[in-house]
């Protein structure tokens, strides 16, 4: 028997103590020990984002966050300018494009992210009403400069619209001091529950421009989840179970604090980085996410046999595999949520075992002594 281990970056491992917490009894929403259940765990949403704004919570994926901030909140008479710089940015360009925006695709080399200049050129001109963006971008493992993009939106009338879903809990984020108006994570990523949660911390400067829109949407509306809001309740029919299981998520994420966690999992994603380099292997991005790491497999190593075949039902750990043009030539590995440092040495033992026996020619043990090295040093 091999115990599994999750490491793709979404959906990520679940506390226990969360699974247990869900799997209690429901109850029905409409009643006050919803409301203060769902009182409470806004509370900790806004601890998470550093934020005094309003945090809308969603039945849905983090798309639907995603898609419910682009309609409702970008306006039609100016240009979206919607940076494309991975697959998921890919997906806002589509969505923008549905709902018939002036679309600017701004196109970025995949493994880089957009630089506060080159967005403050493109709003110099006033023609842009929105800026969309991916602060982790998931496909490519690679992070932007969030904070120096806001300074530059802020002092702007356009509005900042990022998607968090695996930088929020992970990275560095304070919503508020940056000047993030709209800020979208989803509950299977560092807030270490299964999917079915999309998450919209909302500023005022974002609200003053949706109440100037008549947004073609009925359920990601976000109207409607702001005026349910201020009776700690939400419009339509939520999802209690896992709302249940993020009030004992983020009950543990600020128990140990969210600073420290930031500094934790960018340890033990560069002790993981590093153990792969020793061993000749290439970190794809230039401009590397802590959230998730991206390897390029070597000459001779196949996607599907080493991760399905070899690391997974042999070794037990289980890796996601490359997207779009980068399909079939990387793994990406998630630091997110519920790893700690032993689940990392294992992790970095179990690819080397794994190499090794797709023919990869390394010395075992090397990568781990690498890793043990500067997480100790950080303990």
């Amino acid at each position: 028997m091999i115990k599994q281990r999750l490491f793709t970056p979404g959906p990520t491992d679940v506390p226990p103590d969360v699974l247990v917490e869900m799997a209690k009894p429901i109850f029905h929403h409409r009643t006050s020990r919803f409301k203060e259940m769902f009182k409470a765990v806004n509370a900790d949403l806004k601890k998470l984002l550093f934020t005094s704004g309003d945090v809308l919570t969603l039945a849905g994926s983090g798309t639907a966050g995603m898609e419910a901030a682009i309609a409702c909140a970008c306006p039609r008479d100016k240009k979206t300018l919607v940076v494309q710089s991975g697959k998921f940015a890919e997906r806002w360009v589509k969505v923008a494009k549905t709902y018939g925006l002036q679309v600017d695709e701004h196109k970025v080399e995949w493994g880089l992210g957009i630089t506060p200049e080159a967005v403050q050129a493109k709003l110099a001109t006033g023609q842009y009403g929105a800026v969309v963006l991916v602060h982790s971008e998931t496909s490519t493992a690679t992070a932007c400069d969030l904070e120096g993009i806001a300074r530059v939106v802020k002092s702007t009338d356009a509005i900042l619209i990022a998607d968090c879903i695996t930088s929020a809990g992970t990275l560095p984020l304070k919503q508020d001091e940056w000047g993030v108006d709209i800020v979208v994570s989803g509950s299977q990523k560092a807030l270490m529950l299964p999917p079915g949660l999309a998450i919209v911390s909302v500023s005022s400067k974002a609200w003053a421009v949706m109440d100037k829109i008549t947004p073609p949407c009925l359920y990601l509306n976000l109207k409607a989840y702001r005026k349910s809001l201020a009776d700690s309740d939400v419009p339509y029919t939520p999802a209690i179970t896992l709302i249940r299981g993020m009030q004992v998520a983020l009950e543990m994420i600020h128990k140990v604090g969210i600073e420290k966690l930031w500094a934790r999992t960018a340890l033990l994603a560069k002790a993981t980085r590093e153990a792969m380099k020793v061993h000749g292997l290439t970190v794809f991005s230039r401009m590397p996410s802590d959230s998730v790491t991206g390897i390029m497999y070597p000459a001779g190593v196949e996607d599907k046999p080493f991760r399905n075949k070899v690391l997974r039902d042999k070794w037990g750990a289980s890796v996601a595999g490359g997207q779009g043009d980068l399909e079939g030539k990387m793994f990406r590995v998630s630091h997110m949520g519920y790893v700690d440092p032993l689940d990392t040495i294992g992790l970095v033992a179990a690819i080397e075992y794994a190499m090794a026996d797709c023919g990869v020619e390394l010395e075992i043990g090397k990568g781990v002594e690498v890793a043990v090295k500067m997480i100790k040093e950080f303990v």
